[in-house]
């Protein structure tokens, strides 16, 4: 049975953003691959041959790998996005792994193709050009974060970011995961944990972390997590529920440059 190309669409944001002749042009290029925890989209230094739109739950980070064996996250992207060149001229090399965290489904489509595509569509054009702009803007308030913040509130952050994007309490994360991904040993992360479950914001679970409190969350998490937010709303419309989960674009960015129509 050939998937429901439509459907799938709305499962990401970019994509469900885009007038409908954007996505008519794009749907006979996109296809559908099912992803586990751990699956790597592209390593550092190899060409990054297809874009891929993650779908519903599927999160993926963007890692840098160090000398000592230790690989930081800089950026999470989940269905509000996309990984890979979505700017670039075609294909090019990576400068960072991209690494499934929560397994799922994602729609990718060859760079180069998409790169011909955005030459003839203003309205794609735009809208990867905002996103990358949003993209980046993680990508330095990480590296602001990891510079200046405790463990605890970098702690909070990342475990925020993960919510938006899956829109569940239930965090399926493992420690080991989590500690690779904030730069720190597994024994100091599960300390920092531990307080984080005595003041009540989180509860410890075999495989997952449950979110108990989300305005105590955000109470105790830095101001990096409500900067990323901000600078989504203002330069890609990204609209967020009551629970600050990611849920839709806006047609028209505050700026008022016009993004897609509404479909």
């Amino acid at each position: 049975m050939l998937p429901d190309i439509d459907a799938l669409l709305r499962g990401n944001l970019l994509l469900s953003a885009l007038r409908l002749s954007d996505q008519a042009v794009l749907k006979p290029h996109l296809e559908v691959r099912e992803l586990q925890r751990g699956e790597l989209l592209f390593e550092a230094g190899e060409d990054v041959g297809f874009i891929s739109f993650p779908l519903g739950q599927c999160v993926a980070a963007l890692v840098i790998g160090l000398q000592d064996g230790r690989a930081v996250e800089t950026a999470t992207v989940g269905h509000e996005g996309a990984i890979g060149g979505v700017v670039s001229q075609g294909s090019l090399p990576a400068f960072s792994r991209a690494v499934v965290q929560v397994p799922g489904s994602v729609l990718r489509i060859e760079a180069a193709v998409l790169q011909q595509i955005k030459q003839t569509s203003p309205g794609l054009r735009n809208l990867m050009t905002r996103y990358s702009d949003c993209l980046l803007a993680q990508v330095l308030q990480s590296v602001a974060c990891n510079a200046s913040h405790t463990i605890e509130a970098r702690c909070v952050r990342w475990l925020l970011s993960l919510q938006d994007r899956i829109g569940s309490d239930a965090l399926p994360i493992t420690h080991e995961v989590l500690a690779e991904l904030l730069g720190v040993q597994r024994s100091y992360l599960t300390r920092t944990l531990r307080t984080l479950q005595e003041q009540g914001l989180i509860q410890i679970r075999r495989g997952r972390i449950i979110i108990k409190s989300r305005p105590a969350m955000e109470e105790a998490s830095c101001e990096c997590h409500g900067a990323v937010k901000r600078h989504f709303e203002a330069v890609l419309g990204a609209v967020y529920n009551a629970s600050g989960t990611l849920v839709s674009l806006r047609s028209t960015p505050v700026k008022g440059t016009q993004l897609c129509e509404a479909v």
